[in-house]
């Protein structure tokens, strides 16, 4: 889900670059993984469902916010909280994979078994996507007009998020 789960990479992408490359990105990553990883039980589990249309609307209006918040410098609740912040939306998020799940099916035999394995999946490709990205500051670092892409790549994530909840929101009102 991972490689294909393009909202779940620009969300992190988003909180990498509002928190950047230091302690604060180890908690707000971690608040982000438990709280979808109740949230996704939750939802596998059947013990919470919810329509998937408002999820998927709120995911790209998520990653918007987290855009916006990284393009400016003022202290905001998503720059002096952003482990809350994260938790907050990775509940979102967790329901979306829960969704992703109910496609793919699971086997009600070891449901447990594949869930924790979904999870842990997720998590390998989250954690290898990090630092996939620190490798890349760290190249740009020697170039100083990369260095200065930030804000580019800022907009794009915001954009597509943009188009995302303008589709997500029309499929809610269709």
């Amino acid at each position: 889900h991972i490689l294909t789960g393009y909202d779940h990479l620009l969300f992190v992408f988003g909180l990498l670059l509002l928190v950047g490359f230091n302690r604060r990105l180890l908690l707000t990553i971690t608040a982000f993984t438990a709280a979808h990883s109740l949230t996704l039980a939750s939802g596998a589990l059947g013990w919470l469902t919810l329509r998937p249309p408002p999820v998927e609307a709120t995911i790209a209006l998520s990653i918007m916010l987290v855009a916006g918040e990284a393009l400016h410098q003022r202290q905001t609740l998503a720059r002096r909280w952003p482990a809350l912040v994260a938790f907050l939306f990775g509940l979102v998020h967790g329901l979306g994979f829960a969704g992703a799940l109910k496609d793919i099916g699971l086997p009600e035999n070891h449901l447990w078994i594949a869930l924790l394995t979904f999870n842990g999946g997720v998590e390998i490709g989250q954690l290898l996507a990090v630092a996939a990205a620190w490798l890349v500051v760290l190249a740009v670092r020697r170039f100083p007009l990369l260095a200065q892409a930030r804000v580019a790549l800022l907009y794009a994530i915001g954009s597509t998020a943009a188009y995302w909840a303008c589709t997500r929101v029309a499929v809610l009102l269709a």
